[in-house]
């Protein structure tokens, strides 16, 4: 494909092989060689943004409830692993079994020496509304990385379904990229338009095939596109005759494989 190569993000860090948005499962993620990660963010009762997909906890912990009711000190009681069919459960693995914080992460991600791009996706609607986007943009800002440049070897887009949280990083942080997700065709998305200066359509793969215009809409409006979740081989074919420009997957060892075939 005349050189052409997709970027490979880590679904939830690689989901498929390892216990969802865990550290243990982010780290196995970069030493395979993805070329980044994505991420869910929520937060706690007492302000701290946690790595986590559900409203509750009981899918993916042994804790029940609301994560956005209990503080970090009270999630941090539960275990984050054991629910995992490839969960060792005789050893001790701390990195599998706790509560990420997206700072954990982001010291992880800095540390690793190289170049990494991560997907942070916040999720709405919560009963914590802008706060999220705000106290997300304060831990960038910490980090150094509010105000991308072009040689920083650690490069944050911010996602989400709700575009009115694209509307608060655009306001907050103007130089972080945005991507809009859909899981259905928005109004005039199948003209190319995105809302609120996002620049990066993120369809499912389900959209994608159902609404086979779409993506070349969205690359004549001169967006990227980053598809998700593709774990199959036929979906992961599909989005290569695209030619996307990432690929989210819980099986990225699956996809750098295929992608080391081409």
């Amino acid at each position: 494909m005349n050189g052409y190569r997709p970027l490979v993000f880590a679904h939830r860090g690689g989901a498929d092989a390892l216990p969802e948005h865990t550290l243990g499962a982010y780290l196995r993620a970069l030493e395979e060689g993805v070329d980044g990660l994505e991420c869910d963010v929520r937060l706690t009762r007492d302000g701290h943004l946690v790595c986590f997909h559900d409203r509750k906890l009981s899918r993916t912990s042994n804790g029940k409830g609301l994560v956005s009711r209990r503080t970090l000190a009270e999630l941090d009681e539960f275990n984050y692993g054991s629910w995992h069919p490839r969960y060792p459960a005789d050893e001790e693995l701390p990195d599998l079994s706790r509560l990420l914080t997206l700072e954990r992460l982001l010291e992880a991600v800095r540390d690793c020496g190289r170049p990494v791009r991560l997907l942070v996706e916040t999720k709405h609607p919560s009963r914590h509304g802008a706060e999220v986007e705000r106290r997300l943009v304060r831990m960038l800002r910490r980090f150094g990385l509010a105000e991308p440049k072009p040689d920083d070897l650690v490069q944050v887009t911010v996602m989400s379904f709700a575009a009115l949280a694209l509307r608060r990083i655009r306001a907050q942080a103007p130089g972080v990229p945005t991507a809009y997700l859909m899981d259905l065709l928005p109004p005039m998305a199948g003209k190319g338009r995105l809302p609120f200066g996002a620049r990066i359509a993120g369809p499912g793969v389900e959209l994608v095939r159902n609404r086979p215009g779409l993506l070349p809409a969205m690359r004549a409006a001169g967006h990227q596109t980053y598809v998700w979740t593709v774990n199959e081989p036929d979906d992961l074919e599909l989005v290569l005759q695209h030619q996307v420009d990432g690929v989210i997957s819980d099986r990225p060892k699956f996809v750098l494989d295929r992608l080391a075939q081409m």
